[in-house]
Order: C-alpha cells, then structure tokens, then sequence
C-alpha cells in the first residue's frame, strides 16, 4: 500500500493517498534525479478545503511502511475536468546548477560534501574512498556533473564502482557492492518479458590515448593503447582524453590499462519487465536468470520505473554488464 504525504512547508500536511491515481517513480544511474509523477482529483469527496498544492512542496511517499521516495514539486498542470498532474524531483535536482570549482586531493565523497554544504542540501552516508582525486578544475558544469566525474576518476583508479543517489532526502555515496539484491529476477522469478542487445555504440573504445600538457616545454605528450584485432571487427574507435599533469608515465600507463579493460568491449544491455519490488532502483545489482540467453550474473541497473496502479505494482529495469 502506498502512502503520499504532502508537506506545505508552513505546518499543513495532508495524506493524499486516497486522491493519488497513476504514479510513477523513476530512477537513473547518471544525469538525472529521480522523479515521481501522480496525479490528483481536486475537490474530491472528503478532501479538506484547504487542501492546495504548490511548487516547492515536499512530497514522502512510502510503500506498505517503507521509504521509498523523498522530493519537491517542481511541476503542476491542472485541466478541465479537475484533475492536477504533479511531477517531483528528489534533491538530485538542484545539483543540476552550474558553478565553477578546483578541488586538489579530495575524495569524491569530500566533492559531495563540499557541495552540498554550500548549496543547503543535506547529505546522508558517504561511504569515502581511499583514493584522493589530486587535481579537478571545473569551470560552469553542472554540480552533478562534477559529482559524477569524480566518481568516474574513482572507478578508474580503483576499479571500485560507487553509486551517488539521494536516499530519502539524503544524499548518499554508496559502494554498489553493498547493493546485490538477494533475490534474482528471470525464469520463474518476477519477469514477465524482456528484450536484450549488444552494442558498440554506446561506451566500446578499442584506441585509448590519454594527453597531458607539458607546462615546462609547451608541448603535449600522449600516451596510447589499441587493440588492432578489435579495430579490424569494429572498425577504429577512439576515446581521447586529457590526464592531470602531475602524473607520471607509471601512472598514465596504468590508467591506460584500466580504460583497456572498462571499454574494449562491447556494451550488452537488457530491458526486464517484472513484478515490481520498491528495492529495485538505479545503481543497485540484481541477479540475473534467463536460460534462453545464457545469463545467470549480476547486472547493474542503469534505469528503473516503477509503476504503481491500484494494487498493481510493475517495473521496466533497463541493465548493463559491468
């Protein structure tokens, strides 16, 4: 059963549970925050006459006792018959503000932190990682964006993967170790249809070359790995990028390595629909099981929607190997 409490900031508070119809809840791995959309029956028998509903409001919104989403009314569109669409970001939304930063030799867990104080957002568990990023100058990205680089230069130089999320009104910095769901979704398990792909398009590099800016001569020196095999499969695909000018060629070789082994591959990708279970979200694991493809691992989930009508609850999970 769902619970959708409304919170107007100034003491009013109201259960719409009962005048809530069509709500859905999403969530992406990257790029976006999570958002709920509903929508309400003005005027609705029992509804209290005060009642109103405006952007900025906090909307909780919990499944048969438990947490599930915590945000802002950024979206409200009413039509003729009395009916009110409401759409609902968590606080991921406003680290989509751009601002211009240098950070040297902070976590990417410190990055959040810093961030979150001076814009007034709150933070929950930040699990920190043990490599510290020696230098990021970001000039007019978005909050998020850097938030997500820094764990991306994470991921590199650690081979460790983190999930960033807003976990109920906190935001959170999650080791996705610590999300493998124990239970598995496929054959015979919560899936009622899927559909599965392969691609190069999306995140496949087999030329890596890493640069970086010799201050000192003035010129650029660069470092490179390709796998010629894969070139002459794929064709030449090529990821270029800059490296911080205080590594040392260890260092950039090794980086090199690690790119080698994350994008020299070809990207697989998954859409499952299934019985819905609220602790399915993006940035979690979840076993896999579909004998007729020759899966049976985890997956991480890139992209959830979770839709809940009357006592019918469904999920589209969108997945990738990693």
């Amino acid at each position: 059963m769902l619970e959708i409490i409304l919170d107007n900031k100034s003491g009013s508070m109201w259960d719409i549970s009962s005048i809530t119809s069509g709500l859905s809840w999403s969530t992406t791995r990257t790029g976006r925050p999570a958002s709920i959309d509903f929508s309400i029956i003005l005027n609705a028998i029992y509804q209290d006459s005060a009642f109103s509903i405006h952007n900025g409001d906090i909307v909780r919104v919990r499944k048969d006792g438990v947490n599930m989403f915590y945000g802002y009314v950024f979206s409200i569109q009413n039509n003729q018959d009395g009916e009110v669409s409401v759409k609902a970001y968590d606080q991921v939304r406003y680290l989509l503000s751009k601002a211009t930063y240098e950070f040297k030799g902070k976590t990417a867990a410190e990055i959040i932190k810093q961030l979150a104080t001076d814009f007034q957002l709150t933070t929950g568990r930040l699990d920190n990682p043990s490599y510290a990023i020696p230098a990021m100058s970001e000039d007019g990205q978005t909050l998020l964006d850097i938030i997500e680089k820094s764990v991306t230069l994470t991921l590199i130089n650690t081979q460790r993967h983190y999930v960033f999320f807003d976990d109920f009104g906190e935001l959170s910095l999650r080791l996705v170790d610590d999300f493998l769901m124990d239970f598995y979704i496929g054959d015979g398990s919560l899936l009622t249809g899927y559909s599965y792909g392969v691609d190069i398009d999306s995140d496949t590099y087999n030329r890596i070359k890493l640069y970086q800016d010799n201050k000192d001569t003035g010129r650029r020196e660069e470092y490179g790995v390709e796998d010629s095999a894969n070139i002459a499969r794929w064709g030449l695909l090529q990821l270029y990028q800059s490296v911080d000018e205080k590594k040392n060629a260890a260092q950039i070789n090794e980086m090199l390595a690690q790119l080698a082994q994350l994008k020299n591959r070809e990207s697989r990708s998954l859409q499952l629909d299934a019985i819905g279970d609220i602790r399915i979200r993006a940035g979690v694991y979840v076993p896999v099981v579909i004998q007729s493809l020759g899966i049976n691992q985890p997956m991480l989930v890139d992209e959830a929607k979770h839709s809940f009508n009357g006592d019918d609850h469904t999920m589209t999970l969108n997945l990738k190997v990693i």
